[in-house]
């Protein structure tokens, strides 16, 4: 699946901060040169807010076993898009569902980002020079007590996917603005394993490309729609668990809760 190009004025200079110490970004250097001025704009604006998110390796050392997932970010016809996958039927846990690219931690990755890029590799083929690396959010804490960390990064709408029919049935995307402005939406309350309880998100999306719907729910949902109160930095048409004026530090509070629910529970059974 290949982006259509938008008919745009030529490129601008770059705006690319320069990147410094342990930061990531695409193999080569700075390609956003490259790219044509609104699109350079767009990009700009979605980084420097970003980045003011980045948790680093802030919850790297809590006990709970890790995973990571990416959020592919591109430009359509001026708009950022997000990139979702379908799992594959043939999958074990949870088949036919919407999700990011990721998984598990393995032994030879060395951090969240090296297992986001690993999985979204081998799931759907993006190489990880074709990936600029933005920051990593929030985490959250999947119905397995895995500490899920979602790696943000851009990707050029030339990216050609190729899906791993093993893992991977379908790939598409949506505007990301739809997820604070959706057309077909609800919520509910859902009660985790240790007791905690907490709003689920889902989303129902019309794709015209594919001729068909997608529900997006659950810890996708969840991770969609922080990402896009992040960027755009207002109010969505439907209620979240944040305080939308101090949201660094209420979205931290809510991972503090769930997590501190989550130990409780694994406490109490040893």
């Amino acid at each position: 699946m290949a982006a259509e190009r938008e008919e745009e004025p030529g490129p601008g200079p770059c705006l690319c901060p320069g990147l410094t110490g342990g930061e990531r970004g695409t193999a080569g250097g700075c390609r956003c040169s490259a790219l044509p001025a609104p699109r350079q704009g767009v990009l700009e604006k979605a980084r420097r807010r970003l980045r003011q998110f980045d948790v680093g390796d802030k919850f790297s050392r809590l006990p709970l076993p890790r995973a990571a997932v990416l959020l592919p970010l591109t430009v359509r016809a001026g708009r950022l898009h997000l990139l979702l996958t379908v799992r594959s039927m043939q999958l074990r846990r949870s088949p036919g569902e919407v999700c990011f690219p990721g998984g598990k931690r393995e032994a030879t990755d060395k951090d969240d980002i090296d297992t986001a890029l690993r999985e979204a590799k081998e799931e759907v083929g993006l190489q990880p020079e074709k990936v600029e690396v933005i920051c990593r959010l929030m985490p959250g804490i999947d119905k397995m007590n895995n500490l899920v960390t979602p790696v943000v990064g851009f990707v050029e709408d030339t990216f050609e996917v190729t899906p791993n029919p093993d893992e991977v049935s379908e790939i598409f995307v949506v505007p990301l603005e739809y997820f604070v402005k959706p057309l077909n939406y609800k919520t509910f309350s859902y009660k985790t394993s240790s007791g905690y309880l907490t709003r689920i998100h889902c989303f129902i999306y019309d794709d015209q490309e594919h001729r068909k719907s997608f529900k997006i729910w659950g810890l996708t949902a969840h991770f969609a729609v922080f990402l896009a109160l992040v960027i755009f930095g207002e109010r969505p048409t439907f209620e979240v668990d944040y305080d939308l004026d101090n949201l660094i530090s209420s979205s931290e509070n809510y991972f503090i809760n769930l997590y501190a629910s989550v130990h409780e529970r694994k406490k109490s059974n040893l």
